[in-house]
């Protein structure tokens, strides 16, 4: 397991390189060029000059979140092909690079929804909230304004104002998009992918849709473990596989975490692991990384990654807005640092007693 944290570069975050270096038993980022929109390719310079920034630092990049993919290639218009063959330039550029994981999504229009980006808790920290009751009373067209307007004057990821400009147009090319097709389409871009993906050895890390269920009657596809297994069998091959994101998948109740870890079981590439409470059908807030702040056993999710071999990247996912802070919400320094340390702690543990176990029985 390699305990990382979500970074995105030095013009766009709050958190520095410095402050993520000292932070124990973290030794990498999932970083991004945030500046370049979905369908450019992202030019070999640019992506070696910020290796060269975070390796400065002491610290390495262990993977990519997000490679944005362009509406175009979801909705299966004619110039997808176009942007197909950009995001094979780029991946290209990303094995020349050495780096070798890419985190994405298939959503459409909006990459993740939540109805409160600052909703307080008791103890004073606020965090980010999901209230269906709500979503059904916006406008999507104006969704936009109500989450910029929270944003504490950054650019959230999934909501960049070049393309959520168009969201009424985006609404209108996916109205003839259901989940058949748009998970046809998915399936068509990961096979035209895969031989540059097999080349350079890069692992396509699907993010689930967030929430877990459909959002404004826009599809959904990647939502429970039988639509991820449907996934990996239509595509079996090893690059295709999963961010393993506790708060998606868990946002739905139903969804049994650990059994969607153990299906499957060398196809997770990634994982956000992150806590949230339950206060009723579509109504969710995120926690503290703790298991007793929120509604997840963290310890059985952490013991069960162990259990299958998991041995790639970790990142604590979107965490509190503590002790004043001000900075993109979710992606603050503090609450994350917590969180990082926590379930290292988790890990450590985990990690002794097997080996105790293992030692006590021989």
């Amino acid at each position: 397991m390699n305990m990382t944290l979500r970074w995105f570069g030095s013009r766009f975050d709050s958190v520095t390189l410095k402050q993520i270096r000292q932070i124990p038993g973290v030794t990498g980022v999932i970083t991004t060029l945030y500046d370049i929109p979905a369908g450019e390719v992202w030019p070999f310079e640019k992506i070696l000059e910020l290796k060269n920034e975070v390796m400065a630092s002491g610290l390495e990049i262990a993977g990519i979140e997000s490679v944005n993919i362009h509406d175009a290639i979801k909705i299966g218009l004619p110039e997808k092909e176009k942007y197909i063959d950009n995001y094979i330039t780029t991946l290209e550029n990303l094995g020349k690079a050495d780096i070798h994981m890419v985190c994405y999504n298939f959503m459409p229009v909006f990459d993740w929804t939540r109805s409160d980006l600052a909703k307080m808790r008791p103890d004073g920290s606020t965090v980010l909230s999901y209230d269906q009751d709500l979503i059904d009373k916006i406008d999507p067209e104006k969704l936009f304004g109500q989450i910029d307007g929270k944003s504490n004057g950054f650019i959230l990821p999934g909501w960049e104002p070049e393309r959520l400009t168009h969201v009424k147009e985006l609404f209108e090319l996916y109205k003839g998009v259901d989940n058949e097709l748009l998970f046809s389409n998915l399936i068509y871009f990961l096979r035209r992918i895969q031989p540059v993906c097999e080349k350079y050895n890069i692992m396509m890390a699907i993010h689930p849709d967030d929430p877990a269920w459909p959002v404004f009657n826009l599809p959904r596809i990647i939502t429970n473990k039988e639509n991820v297994i449907r996934l990996l069998n239509t595509v079996d091959a090893e690059f295709n596989g999963l961010t393993l994101c506790t708060g998606s998948y868990g946002s739905n109740p139903n969804n049994d975490i650990c059994g969607i870890i153990r299906a499957a079981k060398g196809r997770i590439h990634f994982a956000h692991v992150r806590n949230l409470i339950h206060h009723a059908p579509g109504k969710f807030d995120e926690a503290a990384h703790l298991s007793s702040d929120g509604s997840f056993d963290m310890y059985e999710i952490m013991r069960t990654l162990y259990e299958v071999g998991y041995d790639g990247p970790i990142r604590p996912d979107h965490g509190r807005a503590i002790w004043d802070e001000v900075a993109m919400p979710g992606y603050g320094l503090y609450d994350r640092a917590l969180g990082a340390s926590y379930l290292n702690g988790l890990w450590e543990a985990i990690d002794k007693n097997d080996k105790n176990n293992k030692k006590s029985v021989n």
